[in-house]
Order: structure tokens, then sequence, then C-alpha cells
């Protein structure tokens, strides 16, 4: 099913929410999200106002950059090997090798942000070693922690 502002919203609101005051309490953040059009919808951007959330300005067709990529870079090399037979399966895998992915593995990933954007921002938007891959409008929504988040620390 085709996910809308309003369907995105509501993920929001079930999921990201309850997850994040669990994790991160009172803690600022900003969110990230790229800019598939539920994302970037004026409802959406409306929810975020209203919940009192900033979110991470994101350049177009730089989803690659999104920390949210190279964790699914994880889990389909941990699902190379398997074969599920339906689509129930394939769920079920999906969120079984997700769960094995560590904090440090997403922190890792976090505290590369200003080394990885510096060196986008140095070649220019040209191709970099981790830059491969554009992906438009890619939607990546996920029921469990970790959120890519980054927490005010100064990184940015």
């Amino acid at each position: 099913s085709k996910v809308n502002a309003a369907v995105y919203q509501d993920v929001l609101e079930h999921f990201m929410l309850p997850a994040a005051d669990q994790l991160y309490g009172d803690a600022d953040f900003i969110f990230q999200q790229d800019l598939a059009p539920a994302h970037s919808a004026k409802a959406t951007s409306a929810w975020f106002k209203d919940h009192g959330i900033p979110v991470l300005n994101w350049p177009e067709n730089s989803p690659d950059l999104n920390p949210i990529e190279n964790l699914w870079g994880i889990v389909k090399r941990k699902m190379r090997h398997a074969r599920p037979n339906n689509a129930e399966e394939l769920k079920a895998t999906i969120r079984a090798t997700w769960a094995l992915i560590t904090p440090e593995q997403c922190h890792r990933l976090i505290d590369s942000m200003p080394r990885r954007i510096a060196t986008v921002i140095q070649a220019k938007g040209a191709p970099t070693k981790t830059r491969r891959h554009t992906h438009e409008n890619r939607t990546a929504f996920w029921v469990s922690p970790p959120f890519v988040r980054y927490q005010s620390r100064g990184v940015l």
C-alpha cells in the first residue's frame, strides 16, 4: 500500500514518539528523513512543528548519505543466505535481522556523519568513495529502534 502523509504521521505518532521518549527522554534532537512525498508534505511539516521536533534539512537526491541506507545494507548482507518462502517469512526474517543491529553500530554511523558530509562538501556534491548510488524518494520505515537521530552534542 502507498504511504501518504497521513499514514506517515500515524507511524510517527504511534511508533517514533513513544520510542523516542523511551530512548532519549527530554534530550534535544534533530529528526532526519529523506524527501519522500509523505515526508515533505506540508501536513507532515506542520506535524513536526506542532510536536516541537526540528527536522534536519536534507538535500534532494542524497538519501545515500542517510545512515538508514547503511543499516539496510547491514540487514541485506546478514540476510544474503536467507530463503524465505513467502511475504510473512520475509517480514519475520527482516525483523529478526534488524534486531541484531547493535546500538554501537548505530552510534558509529551517526558519529561518521560530520566526516561524510565534509567529504561530500569537499567534492562539491560529486560522487565520492562513500557515495556510490543516488536513490530518489526511497522511504524507509521501521517500527522499532534504532531511529536515526542526532542528539544535540554540537555534531551539526
